[in-house]
């Protein structure tokens, strides 16, 4: 028999789902454990960001038992980003938790974050103390990539957090007007202000399949965070440039005063071809970096949507 849903609703979560079939029942199990446990009124919104192993499938199973289930199905996968857009899209809480699918954010910490909602803040962000079942490779890779986008962009991004975060519908409202193509939701959030605090936890171990960000995934959010907070990339083309052509004005008078000495150091083709080759890198290195930011600019102009709904709720 299907549950009957209350009209105004407190908490959304929000749990982008892609190929998630072995944690789908036990994510939804866990957390209308822990919603039921702070009796306040909520919604479980599914994002189905086009599974292909039966997940789809268990969303509807879901959703037909428990009307506290909301599933948004795409036409297609559009990805991860994406599908998180599309939950604050269709999430009607008055404070929104995003959570992952593969419960590596448990849903026990929600309560933790809830809190300090409560206390006033409008952005509560989960910070990982620690990270179980993940290599040395991936835990050096992040503390590094986290650093460096706090260095280099002008928003005070928070270091060892993920999208794992409860923030304040006036926040969502916000973010629900931005519709940039490459989207970086961590420094979305953080670009908005608000007042915002963080929550330690610890980070558990995949329950189930394997993880939806390999390298080059993680690369590419990399590229999203960079040049969507930072010109950075840019600048420092500008530099080399300064400093490809400072060496050169240097050079010019020292060959001079060595060739009309007799210096035999500089003759030959070797020393051209070097300078040759390291000028046409910079010259590409270069053109690739405005690249980024003109097929960005690009993306943007078509004005396409960010998603296609298959199925979505009828009552958002």
């Amino acid at each position: 028999m299907s549950k009957s849903m209350p009209s105004k609703i407190t908490y959304s979560i929000v749990a982008p789902i892609y190929n998630e079939i072995e944690n789908l029942p036990e994510l939804y199990r866990r957390v209308r454990e822990v919603m039921t446990s702070m009796k306040k009124t909520w919604e479980l919104v599914l994002v189905d960001d086009g599974s292909t192993d039966g997940s789809t499938e268990k969303i509807r199973e879901l959703a037909k038992v428990d009307k506290h289930v909301r599933p948004v199905i795409f036409a297609r996968n559009f990805g991860h980003i994406v599908a998180v857009t599309a939950g604050w899209d269709y999430a009607r809480g008055d404070a929104v938790v995003l959570i992952d699918a593969d419960l590596q954010d448990p849903p026990e910490v929600i309560p933790e974050l809830a809190a300090k909602w409560k206390e006033g803040y409008e952005v509560v962000y989960a910070v990982r103390a620690e990270r179980e079942g993940e290599t040395w490779f991936k835990k050096t890779s992040a503390a590094l990539f986290y650093r460096l986008i706090r260095w280099i962009t002008d928003v005070n991004i928070p270091v060892d957090t993920g999208d794992f975060r409860l923030m304040d519908r006036k926040v969502v409202n916000v973010l629900v007007k931005m519709k940039e193509r490459h989207r970086f939701p961590r420094g979305m959030s953080a670009w908005v202000g608000f007042k915002q605090i963080g929550v330690e936890y610890k980070r558990a171990a995949r329950i189930a399949g394997v993880t939806k960000y390999p390298f080059r995934k993680m690369l590419k959010l990399a590229m999203n965070a960079i040049t969507g907070f930072s010109y950075f990339p840019l600048q420092v083309a500008t530099y080399v440039g300064f400093f490809s052509a400072g060496i050169a004005i240097l050079a010019i008078p020292v060959v001079a005063i060595l060739r009309l000495a007799g210096s035999h150091f500089f003759e030959g083709q070797t020393t051209t071809l070097i300078s040759v080759l390291f000028l046409g890198g910079v010259q590409l290195i270069s053109l690739g970096i405005l690249g980024e930011y003109v097929g960005r600019l690009y993306d943007e102009a078509k004005g396409r949507p960010l998603y296609i709904v298959r199925e979505a709720p009828e009552d958002n």
